[in-house]
């Protein structure tokens, strides 16, 4: 895997005790953006304008493909006495995270969603192909199973996720990938 030192302006690509971020070549990190620390992200993902991924307490693995949209904020949790190795946020390939979602200590699996505004915390697990839905909150602990759609504060099941809307959630992904080239040309025909 090849990674790339960021040099955007506007960007903080920044160590945190010595650990500095590695971000593929072919991801696209918007302008406004601030990563920090242990935090390692895949090819073509994208991290969108005013985003803040801090890898200070633990790691943060993005996956290849998985957008992180904007305004969005990922922390991890720091080891504790009980739980020594903390928790990581692990976000898989091909995941959707909307505009201002709250990404904590968490893990994501393949092909899954989280909805704008929403927050998923401490030792949550979102299965492959599961959404949480606009708005929600999932409380710690939880795991959402695969294809289910979980809503509310606090989260609960409301439905499963037909074939249809999976289609249009993997559509979703590609159309980011397009939309991140197109930004990325944009802003190096800014800088150049």
């Amino acid at each position: 895997m090849t990674f790339r030192n960021w040099t955007y302006r506007d960007v903080t690509i920044a160590p945190f005790r010595g650990v500095w971020p590695t971000i593929h070549e072919t991801a696209f990190i918007a302008p406004g953006c601030r990563i920090i620390g242990d935090v390692t992200i895949h090819e073509h993902a994208s991290v969108w304008y005013n985003c803040v991924i801090r890898g200070d307490a633990n790691r943060i693995v993005i996956g290849a493909r998985t957008n992180i949209q904007d305004g969005t904020v990922v922390h991890c949790d720091s080891p504790k006495p009980k739980r020594p190795e903390g928790f990581p946020t692990l976000i898989g390939a091909d995941v959707l995270i909307g505009h201002m979602a709250m990404i904590h200590g968490c893990t994501l699996a393949d092909r899954s969603f989280v909805g704008l505004g929403s927050i998923v915390m401490d030792g949550c697990t979102i299965e492959e192909e599961a959404m949480l839905g606009a708005g929600a909150m999932l409380t710690p602990g939880k795991t959402i199973a695969r294809r289910q759609l979980w809503m509310g504060r606090p989260a609960a099941f409301a439905r499963d996720i037909n074939d249809e809307q999976l289609a249009d959630m993997q559509a979703g992904v590609a159309g980011y990938v397009r939309n991140a080239q197109l930004h990325a040309a944009s802003h190096g025909e800014a800088e150049g």
